[in-house]
């Protein structure tokens, strides 16, 4: 019988090797797994690299990861903001490594590394700094860069219901980077709110199917936040 469910956020996460590749979902807080990033920190891998689409917000999850000392190098495409003051001081201090890359880049070579595509050109970065040591090509009169895709060890993303199989449905926006970064990544973690029995949950509504999800765990919604609003 198939049955993805971990007990717990630490059974899902053991075994990660210390220099893995990590892609972790959410734009900010939408979406971040922020339950599967304490038990990362907790399981002790170390030298990550990390694939978000931002840096990390304030001192929690992502930034969180960070303070500890775990990563090494970090993809993104949104390093700085008014409370990323963890990233900002790391990487000032030369304590990690940051590769920028624009967000719609980011999203298509994570999609190409699920989608088995070698690599893709894009006209986005040309004639800029991103693209120096890159190969580019003209097409149609005008340029375009090569880029690569990103695979990952571990994929940790967030859903709000999910099946013993794996079969996830996302909330609203929280869905963003989840369903890609599912199919990059040779394990997938993913949290849910609910489990559902198999069969209720609406084949048309499942996003990301099981085959892409190695184990689900159970994290209880966040409590509402100052302004009245649940956590995605």
């Amino acid at each position: 019988m198939i049955d993805k469910r971990s007990t717990s956020a630490a059974e899902a996460l053991a075994g990660l090797a210390d220099g893995a590749t990590v892609m972790i979902g959410g734009f900010g807080g939408a979406g971040q797994p922020g339950e599967l990033i304490d038990a990362l920190i907790e399981q002790g891998a170390r030298e990550l690299t990390v694939v978000n689409n931002n840096a990390g917000n304030g001192e929690t999850g992502l930034a969180a990861l960070l303070k500890a000392g775990r990563v090494r190098k970090i993809i993104c495409s949104f390093p700085r903001q008014t409370d990323s003051q963890v990233f900002d001081g790391l990487y000032r201090a030369g304590r990690i490594e940051l590769e920028l890359v624009p967000q719609g880049n980011l999203a298509e070579r994570i999609r190409a590394a699920g989608a088995g595509i070698g690599a893709f050109f894009t006209p986005t970065g040309a004639g800029t700094a991103l693209a120096e040591g890159k190969e580019t090509r003209e097409i149609g009169g005008r340029t375009y860069v090569l880029e690569y895709p990103i695979h990952a060890d571990l994929a940790l993303i967030k859903a709000e219901r999910g099946d013993r199989w794996g079969n996830l449905v996302y909330r609203k926006t929280a869905r963003n980077f989840g369903p890609i970064m599912a199919t990059a990544a040779r394990r997938t973690v993913a949290s849910v709110h609910t489990f559902a029995e198999l069969g209720e949950l609406d084949p048309e509504s499942i996003v990301t199917p099981g085959i892409f999800v190695h184990r689900v765990v159970q994290v209880p919604r966040r409590a509402a936040g100052p302004a009245g609003l649940q956590a995605a």
